[in-house]
């Protein structure tokens, strides 16, 4: 399923700096980031409960907060992208 990820992380001080790093750093292990603080993540639902759980770990539930889309697997005519940075289907291989 595609779940997308958006998050505001409060970096006032060193440890809200800190914390976004971490929350990105998950992200990026997960799926991809398709503007500064979205990420689109192509997961099961393991990975779902996985990535949630970890995030909900790192963020002060004060200062920050997190968002997840559950666009499911039939995404595709749901997700309309204008402008630069064009997007790539993330089910298909990448050759580099």
């Amino acid at each position: 399923m595609l779940v997308l990820i958006t998050y505001d992380v409060n970096t006032e001080d060193a440890a809200g700096r800190t914390r976004l790093r971490k929350v990105a750093k998950q992200c990026v292990n997960y799926g991809q980031r398709v503007q500064n603080s979205v990420f689109e993540c192509q997961v099961d639902s393991v990975q779902y409960r996985q990535i949630k759980a970890i995030l909900e770990g790192i963020i002060d539930k004060k200062k920050d907060s997190l968002r997840f889309y559950n666009l499911g697997d039939k995404y595709k005519n749901k997700v309309e992208h204008m402008g630069a940075k064009p997007g790539f289907d993330v089910t298909e291989p990448l050759i580099f």
